[in-house]
C-alpha cells in the first residue's frame, strides 16, 4: 500500500475515498492486506525480524491437518503477540447470553411461538449487554448445535473488546448500523446486509446509526460455507465475488481496556493496558466477511410446484451427516412468481429440521399478518406448519398470471437439532399467545367429491 488512512481510531490501508472501510471482494479467497508498506513479508510467514518491529502469529480456524480446500488460518503481523492482549480471567455475569445445552424446566419448547418485535430498552446497551438468547440447540461443548439471538445496541464499546471462542457468529442487521472494529479490518453493517465474524477474532462494536436491532446466529459446528448449486450450476443464489473481506488496520493506542471472552458457554474479563486491535499486516482465508444480501440471485420455478425452501439458502454450515445441515441460513427476499395451476406459498409440512425465522422488513407471503419486521417465529422439528387461512384462501383462489413478491425480506436459521426455548423468550419477550390460532379458520373442504368443496 503506498499510504494509509485513519477510521475510528484505527490506521488502515489505503485504496479508497472517503471515511468508509475499504474491503476486498471474495468468499474463502486467501487474502494479504497490509496498513503499511512493506509490513507483510514475502515468500515466507514467519522472518527471524520482521518489519516495523512486528510480530509475526497465526490465528487458526481449523484444525492443523484439516484437509487443504477446508484449512482455514492467516498469518498476522501485529505490534505485540496476542498473550499480551490477555491476563488474569475473572467471571463476568451475562445473563441474557446464554448457551446450549439450556433446556429450562418450566418452559415448553414444543409448540408454534411467534414473537413480536423485542422492543428497545431506556437502559444503555453494548453488543455484549444487548443480546438477549431466543433458543438453543445442540452442546457448545462438543461444538454441535447452535444458539439464536436478538441483539439490542444503543452504545459503542468503548475500550472494551470481544471475541468467542464458542462460535462463529452470523449477524443479520434489522435496524440501525453498526461498526465492527475488528483485528483484521473493518466492516459496516447495515440493514439487508450480513456479517461473518469467525471464531477467535477479537473486535469492538461501535454504534454508527442508533438504536440498532437485528439477530444473530451463533454457530458452535463447522463454520458457514456457500452451499453447493448441483445441476443449477455455476451461477445464482450467492455468487462469491459479492462477499467483502475488510482491509487490514489497527491501532497503536496505550489506554485501559477490558476483554471479553466467551468460552464453553461462560463470559471471562480480563483488563489490559492497550488496545487489541495492532494487526498491522496479515495473509490467509481465515477473516471476517461481509455480504449484501440485494446481491442473492434466487432461484425457483417457472413451470409448476413449489421447489424445496433450501433453494433459497444463502449459507450452510454442514454437520457429520451428507446433506443435512448443522445450521442453513435462508432467504426469502423478492422475487417472481409464475409457476402454473401451483399453490405458491411455501406448502404445510413437518420437518426433521427446526426453523427459526426473523423478518427484516415487508410482509412474508405466507404470514401476512402478525409476522412484523423484528419479529421471529419458531417451528420446531416434527411440527407442522404453514400458510396461515389468509394465505391459503389467497393463493388457493388467485388468478396464477406472474406476479412479483416485492419489498419483502425473511430469513430461516434452520438447524438439524430441536431448538429449545431460553427463559427470556418464554416469559420476557414479546411472545404472541394466538398465534397458533391462526390456523383455526382453515376449513374442511373434503366432501366425498373429487371436485371438493371449494366454495
Amino acid at each position: 500500500m503506498t499510504e494509509a488512512s485513519t477510521i475510528s481510531g484505527l490506521t488502515r490501508a489505503a485504496g479508497g475515498a472517503g471515511p468508509h472501510p475499504n474491503y476486498m471482494p471474495g468468499f474463502g479467497n486467501d487474502f494479504e492486506t497490509e496498513a503499511l508498506p512493506g509490513a507483510l513479508p514475502q515468500g515466507m510467514n514467519s522472518p527471524q525480524k520482521c518489519a516495523y518491529g512486528l510480530y509475526g502469529e497465526q490465528l487458526s480456524g481449523t484444525a492443523f491437518t484439516a484437509p487443504s480446500h477446508q484449512n482455514e488460518r492467516t498469518w498476522c503481523y501485529r505490534i505485540r503477540p496476542s498473550v499480551k492482549h490477555v491476563g488474569r480471567f475473572t467471571r463476568v455475569d451475562l445473563p441474557y447470553w446464554t448457551s446450549a445445552p439450556d433446556v429450562v424446566p418450566d418452559v415448553t419448547s414444543l409448540g408454534q411461538y411467534r414473537w413480536d418485535p423485542v422492543p428497545h430498552s431506556d437502559a444503555p446497551l453494548t453488543w455484549l449487554t444487548g443480546m438477549r438468547t431466543m433458543t438453543t440447540a445442540g452442546d457448545v461443548y462438543t461444538q454441535v448445535g447452535m444458539a439464536a439471538h436478538v441483539y439490542l445496541v444503543t452504545d459503542s464499546m468503548a475500550d472494551a473488546y470481544f471475541y468467542s471462542a464458542d462460535s462463529e457468529l452470523l449477524v443479520v442487521p434489522q435496524e440501525g448500523r453498526l461498526r465492527f472494529c475488528t483485528e483484521l479490518g473493518v466492516i459496516d453493517l447495515a440493514p439487508r446486509e450480513i456479517a461473518i465474524l469467525p471464531r477467535g477474532l477479537l473486535y469492538r462494536v461501535e454504534v454508527l446509526d442508533g438504536p440498532a436491532r437485528g439477530f444473530v446466529c451463533e454457530n458452535y459446528g463447522q463454520k458457514f460455507d456457500l452451499p453447493g448449486r448441483g445441476p443449477i450450476g455455476a451461477n445464482c443464489m450467492a455468487n462469491r465475488r459479492d462477499f467483502k473481506t475488510p482491509v487490514a488496520a489497527f491501532e497503536d493506542r496505550d489506554a485501559p481496556s477490558t476483554v471479553t471472552v466467551k468460552w464453553q458457554g461462560q463470559f471471562h474479563e480480563t483488563r489490559i493496558p492497550h488496545s487489541p486491535l495492532d494487526v498491522v499486516a496479515w495473509h490467509g482465508n481465515y477473516a471476517p466477511v461481509k455480504y449484501d444480501l440485494s446481491t442473492y440471485c434466487p432461484v425457483g420455478a417457472v413451470l409448476f410446484d413449489h421447489p424445496d425452501p433450501s433453494i433459497f439458502t444463502v449459507l450452510t454450515a454442514p454437520s457429520g451427516v451428507e446433506g443435512t445441515a448443522n445450521i442453513d441460513f435462508v432467504l426469502f427476499r423478492e422475487r417472481w412468481m409464475v409457476a402454473e395451476d401451483t399453490f405458491r406459498p411455501p406448502w404445510y409440512h413437518k420437518n426433521v429440521m427446526s426453523e427459526l425465522m426473523g423478518n427484516i422488513y415487508g410482509e412474508y407471503d405466507a404470514k401476512p399478518n402478525g409476522f412484523a419486521p423484528g419479529g421471529m417465529s419458531l417451528h420446531n422439528m416434527m411440527l407442522p406448519h404453514g400458510p396461515d387461512n389468509e394465505a391459503f384462501e389467497k393463493a388457493t383462489f388467485a388468478d396464477l398470471k406472474p406476479g412479483k413478491l416485492d419489498d419483502t425480506m425473511s430469513f430461516m436459521f434452520e438447524t438439524r437439532f430441536p431448538q429449545h426455548l431460553t427463559r427470556f423468550a418464554a416469559q420476557e419477550a414479546p411472545l404472541q399467545d394466538d398465534y397458533i390460532e391462526c390456523w383455526d379458520s382453515l376449513k374442511k373442504r373434503f366432501d366425498g367429491t373429487p371436485e371438493g368443496n371449494w366454495d
